[in-house]
């Protein structure tokens, strides 16, 4: 399911959600009417056009005012156009703005980098107060839409190209990893569309003899650390996978912990400070990048040499 196919169903969602609290808005980026919700509440409907910076001003005037703001806009944009607006105006205020952000990324493929969000989760994180969400499959993402409406203070949701992981339904607990796959040699800490990749991967390494153990770090910030030193400790190797710049993202946490720890080994896979300039279909993009199952299980096959 494409990012904005995951988003749109999150209309429904927000739509049951503001049936029981008349304090929920939606607020969007001209990427949607997103029903049920704009039928059902069109007062509590508002399309700001593309204009991030704004989207977010209103977003957060409406959290000051005491609503309950969702925002729907597309990740590489508000992450970037509408920063400042998000440190300022829901970081340092306070401000409880939900962000749902799809195409995040490499899942824009053929837009080419204009349209990669991989930079955002750095950006993100560095936010005092901000929770930063990134869900492995379609129903994670609607149990993260519900447990962001629980949090107090901003939370981002990024969304990619996610399918969905059969036989997944565990509770989402923010800032608790979920285990995928128990496994002994090697830790595997994905998140995002990458978990379903770590997972295929998994499978390839076991049919080689190689136990590895496969995390969903769904929440980037707060950072499961327990989970981090558990898989220091146990395992000694571990590999990060995302859809983001290296510096920064999930591996960026992952081994910002470790160091703390001063314990286990670390290989960070994702874009080496470099962009994706080829024009290509998402799974395209995904072997140039080196992110597809082949590369993670080589990856990790590399952490036991």
């Amino acid at each position: 399911m494409l990012g904005f196919e995951c988003a749109f169903a999150q209309g429904e969602v927000l739509a049951e959600m503001a049936e029981r609290n008349p304090d929920i808005v939606l607020v969007s980026q001209d990427i949607g009417p997103f029903r049920p919700f704009s039928k059902r509440f069109p007062d509590r409907f508002f399309d700001v056009g593309i204009s991030e910076a704004n989207l977010i001003g209103i977003a957060a005037g409406l959290a000051h005012a005491g609503k309950l703001p969702f925002v729907m806009a597309m990740a590489p944009f508000v992450s970037m156009r509408a920063f400042e607006q998000i440190r300022t105006d829901c970081g340092y205020n306070r401000n409880s703005v939900k962000i749902i952000a799809p195409c995040s990324g490499l899942e824009g493929g053929y837009w080419g980098p204009t349209h990669h969000a991989v930079e955002d989760l750095g950006l993100l994180r560095m936010i005092p107060g901000m929770t930063v969400l990134c869900p492995a499959d379609p129903a994670e993402a609607t149990r993260a839409v519900r447990a962001a409406a629980e949090v107090e203070g901003p939370v981002y949701i990024r969304l990619g190209y996610l399918r969905p992981i059969q036989g997944y339904a565990e509770e989402f607990e923010i800032g608790r990893a979920a285990l995928m796959r128990e496994g002994s040699d090697v830790a595997i800490l994905a998140t995002g569309a990458s978990v379903v990749q770590a997972i295929a991967a998994c499978d390839l390494l076991g049919a080689q003899g190689i136990s590895a153990r496969v995390l969903n770090m769904h929440t980037i910030k707060p950072i499961d650390r327990e989970a981090i030193r558990a898989a220091a400790a146990g395992i000694g190797r571990i590999l990060t996978v995302e859809e983001h710049l290296v510096d920064g993202g999930l591996g960026g946490a992952v081994a910002e912990v470790m160091a703390e720890l001063g314990s286990g080994r670390l290989r960070r896979l994702g874009l080496e400070d470099e962009f994706i300039v080829e024009v290509a279909d998402y799974p395209d993009i995904l072997k140039l990048a080196g992110l597809d199952a082949p590369s993670i299980a080589a990856a990790a096959r590399s952490l036991l040499d």
